[in-house]
């Protein structure tokens, strides 16, 4: 059974709505809370416009390019890296009154446009601002250039991988001839 797709049936009562009917009777500016949990965190976001309190809750999904996912999916249907800008929103979200908290996140800007990855740049950058650390695993050169400190892991994957490459800033490593990130960084501080 394990092997098999998941199976799912609309309930007979709320045909899928998730509602009794005389909740799905209740209507906010003509849509009905299952209309609602339709919405992207976009659409919410121009919706609730005049609701600033709702809004200010929405803002740091949309900010770490979140936008598209629905109000309510559920989390179960979230990538890894998705559900990492979940967690990493519900922390923006909680201003500078919050502990230093040291995140570490893992290869987060995986299938995301360059547009989006400019989004969680702008993020870490708030989670610095805040006062907290941030560990970022990852390959992608726009992420890497931008980092305060690299630690590259090498010089191969697997077995012939695992000693320490290089380490400092990528300002500096571009100025070494060690290992295929600096070769790949010192290409992308020419493009720009």
């Amino acid at each position: 059974m394990q092997f098999m797709a998941d199976v799912h049936l609309p309930c007979e009562e709320c045909h899928g709505s998730r509602f009794k009917e005389e909740i799905r009777e209740a209507h906010y500016k003509n849509k009905s809370i299952s209309d609602i949990l339709q919405l992207s965190i976009d659409e919410a976001i121009a919706f609730f416009e005049d609701e600033k309190s709702l809004v200010n809750k929405l803002k740091p999904l949309q900010d770490v390019g979140l936008g598209y996912i629905k109000l309510g999916q559920s989390s179960n249907t979230l990538s890894g890296g998705e559900a990492q800008r979940v967690k990493l929103a519900s922390f923006l979200g909680k201003g500078k009154n919050s502990d230093p908290v040291l995140f570490i996140f893992d290869e987060p800007t995986t299938g995301l446009h360059f547009h989006d990855i400019n989004k969680l740049l702008q993020s870490f950058y708030a989670l610095l601002d805040n006062g907290h650390s941030i560990i970022v695993i990852e390959h992608n050169m726009d992420v890497i250039k931008c980092a305060d400190w690299i630690i590259d892991l090498g010089p191969e994957a697997g077995d012939a991988g695992g000693n320490i490459v290089f380490s400092g800033t990528p300002e500096e490593m571009i100025q070494t001839n060690s290992g295929y990130t600096q070769a790949y960084l010192k290409e992308k501080f020419k493009k720009n």
